[in-house]
C-alpha cells in the first residue's frame, strides 16, 4: 500500500465533500437530521458581541459547543442564565437533555450547579488539567 499523504491544512473543499459524506451516511444510519444551530450572545456597552453561548439541537439534544462569559459578567450567574435560556429552547425543540464539555475546573462547577453531571473524563489531559464530559437530561 502507498504511503498515505498528511497535511497540516485542510482545503475548504476537501472539508466539505468529507463533511457531506459523513452528513449523508448519518442520515442513511439515524434519518434525516433535525440539527438546528442555537447562538446566544452577550454584547458590551457599545453593542459588540463580547461573549455567549455557541451550540446546537438536534436528534434529541442540546450540544453546547462553546460558553464564554468575559470578565466582566463573571461570578453573577451568567453561565447558569445562558444555560438556562439555551436549555428551555431545546426543551421548546423537543429535545431530551443537553451535553458539554469542558477543560475548565471553575466551568465544571458551574454546569454541575445547573445539574450536569459528569460522564467521562480524561485526567491530565494537559499541563495538569482534566477535560470532562457533561451531560443533563431534562
Amino acid at each position: 500500500m502507498d504511503e498515505l499523504q498528511l497535511s497540516d491544512s485542510v482545503p475548504a473543499d476537501a472539508e466539505a465533500t468529507i463533511l457531506a459524506g459523513l452528513k449523508a451516511h448519518n442520515d442513511i444510519m439515524l434519518g434525516q437530521t433535525d440539527r438546528r444551530n442555537l447562538f446566544i450572545p452577550l454584547t458590551d456597552d457599545e453593542g459588540h458581541i463580547d461573549g455567549g453561548l455557541v451550540g446546537y439541537t438536534g436528534r434529541g439534544w442540546l450540544c453546547v459547543e462553546m460558553l464564554f462569559v468575559p470578565e466582566r459578567l463573571r461570578r453573577q450567574g451568567m453561565a447558569g442564565k445562558l444555560l438556562q435560556r439555551a436549555e428551555r429552547e431545546a426543551r421548546d425543540r423537543g429535545c431530551i437533555g443537553a451535553y458539554i464539555d469542558t477543560i475548565n475546573p471553575d466551568a465544571c462547577r458551574a454546569y454541575q450547579r445547573q445539574g450536569y453531571d459528569v460522564f467521562g473524563r480524561i485526567d491530565n489531559f494537559t499541563q495538569g488539567f482534566d477535560i470532562t464530559w457533561m451531560i443533563k437530561r431534562f
